[in-house]
């Protein structure tokens, strides 16, 4: 007796179908699952022969084999564990095998039988749409979740009882079927939640004063440009990294799905949610953390925060305090907006376009340069220089902005400048000039080179001015094409067409950082 039934998983962010093949034969009782199962995969007989018994089925008492293909795919997790189960029913004659017929089975059991739900689903449901099959069951816990892809028809179950009576000649799943309108007062409850536990991004109007660096937030967020804030303590630059996404654009369609999708393959989907995640995302992991944590890892490798920053911003607060190896490994993403992961049997990529928001202190006691009566400096020259030094050129060079953030002074004026709306109203309209300007599907960020130079139209002035400072700065030819990313992003603020001198000045000022870093 043999069934097939297909079932998912996860590699990566990208979903994968695997097909389930269950074999009853006669021979001394036992499960021998393959197909490159992990423990916990193993460990899914246990939990199938306990939920089948519990919920009033017989667990055949013969040899049982069940194979994950494809076989030289490792398979891990517990989202295979409903189609074991629906696998030997159908095989031992329990539930119609026809039931189960272009149909995508995914959940966990517990041992009563219950449906837990798993992770990833949305990305194994959109793979499922590609190839085909467009009948879905799974947890109602994941359902709404499922329900973010179009054209899937969805079959939500609780409990493995629910798949059918074995005493019973007529089964249908019609009871099973899933609407997500009928779950709008859940959604409304899922959705507060979710919107509960999402950073509050604040308002840039709580900040006094600091009107420079609220305007290199500005020019940062209109371009998606990485930027460095220095400072001694209590100069507001956590305040303002965090506010930064408030005031970036909105996420559009696709983008919005490929972030819920890296939520959901990571496992940080609150609950299941009723649309897709439409918020730019802050990531502000501790300095404790490690390369592996920071650009993903593991036997198959899972996202690290810089795949969760996707299309969001990334902060690191006292950047100097991160571990050299958990710094050089943002050098990739920060360029091919990917991040790639070699495994001996398969090479993983996962998705990093994120804004690279840092903060640091100008020496380890954070008051170089900004002495006061009650607060000087007391470290060494080679403490400093050691201090700098653990942030390397490679890395700095790919940081476009280095914002200086002084300790206001009341005799300046603490007044609060512009709102975060103001300030979103302002990056929209420099946004929609770039879309309107743009030709082709690559995006400005993504072009280097002679392209680049095409792409940006300058007057002569303008020009000259950003040879003269590629000649006498001696910054590194990315540098130059960040200052002329820089340049067009201030243009469109001011609405210009042509980069003008004076978009280049301010683009060059903001290149500063980089040589008094090393000048000790």
């Amino acid at each position: 007796m043999y069934t097939q039934i297909c079932s998912g998983s996860v590699y990566g962010v990208e979903g994968r179908m695997i097909a389930v093949e269950v074999d009853i034969s006669s021979g001394l009782p036992q499960v021998n699952v393959v197909g490159l199962p992990d423990p916990a995969v193993r460990e899914s007989v246990e939990r199938v022969r306990a939920a089948v018994k519990n919920c009033g089925f017989a667990f055949p008492m013969e040899r049982i084999t069940v194979n994950l293909a494809p076989a030289d795919l490792r398979k891990e997790g517990t989202a295979f564990d409903l189609a074991i189960a629906a696998g030997v029913l159908a095989a031992s004659g329990q539930l119609r095998s026809e039931l189960f017929q272009d149909f995508l089975v995914l959940g966990e059991l517990a041992l009563n039988g219950e449906l837990r739900a798993v992770p990833g689903v949305l990305a194994m449901v959109e793979q499922a749409k590609q190839r085909g099959i467009s009948k879905v069951l799974l947890p109602r816990g994941n359902a709404s979740e499922a329900a973010c892809i179009e054209g899937m028809e969805l079959f939500a179950a609780s409990h493995l009882r629910e798949l059918g009576d074995p005493k019973s000649d007529r089964q249908s799943w019609e009871a099973l079927r899933y609407d997500p309108a009928d779950d709008a007062e859940r959604h409304a409850r899922t959705d507060a939640a979710f919107s509960g536990s999402a950073p509050g991004h604040g308002d840039f109007g709580d900040v006094l004063g600091q009107h420079h660096a609220k305007r290199a937030l500005l020019i940062a967020a209109a371009g998606s440009h990485n930027v460095l804030l220095a400072g001694p303590p209590g100069t507001g630059k956590t305040m303002l990294a965090k506010r930064l996404p408030g005031i970036m654009p909105p996420l559009r369609e696709e983008e919005a799905l490929q972030v819920t999708k890296i939520y959901s393959a990571a496992g940080k989907l609150p609950g299941g949610i009723p649309s897709l995640m439409r918020e730019r995302q802050f990531r502000s992991p501790h300095h404790t953390i490690s390369a592996a944590g920071l650009i993903g890892g593991g036997s198959i490798p899972r996202p690290g925060e810089v795949t969760l920053a996707h299309r969001g911003v990334l902060f690191l607060d006292e950047l100097p305090e991160f571990s050299r190896a958990a710094l050089e490994v943002l050098r990739q993403p920060l360029e091919d907006r990917e991040v790639t992961i070699a495994r001996s049997r398969a090479v993983f990529r996962f998705p990093a376009s994120f804004l690279l928001a840092a903060s640091m202190n100008p020496c380890p006691c954070g008051y170089y340069g900004h002495d006061s009566d009650d607060q000087r400096c007391v470290c060494s020259e080679i403490q400093i220089a050691r201090y700098r030094a653990k942030i390397s050129g490679p890395l700095l060079d790919r940081i476009d902005m280095h914002i200086e953030v002084p300790r206001p002074l009341a005799s300046e004026g603490l007044t609060s400048g512009m709102t975060t709306p103001e300030m979103r109203a302002l990056v929209l309209l420099a946004v929609r000039r770039r879309s309107e300007r743009r030709s082709g599907s690559r995006e400005l960020g993504e072009l280097a080179g002679a392209s680049l130079r095409r792409a940006v139209e300058m007057t002569k002035a303008a020009d000259d001015l950003l040879r003269k400072a590629f000649d006498s700065l001696g910054v590194s030819l990315r540098a130059h094409d960040r200052i002329l990313k820089l340049a067009r992003t201030i243009a469109d603020l001011d609405g210009q067409d042509r980069v003008d001198q004076e978009h280049v000045a301010e683009a060059i000022g903001y290149r500063s950082l980089d040589r008094k870093l090393h000048t000790l």
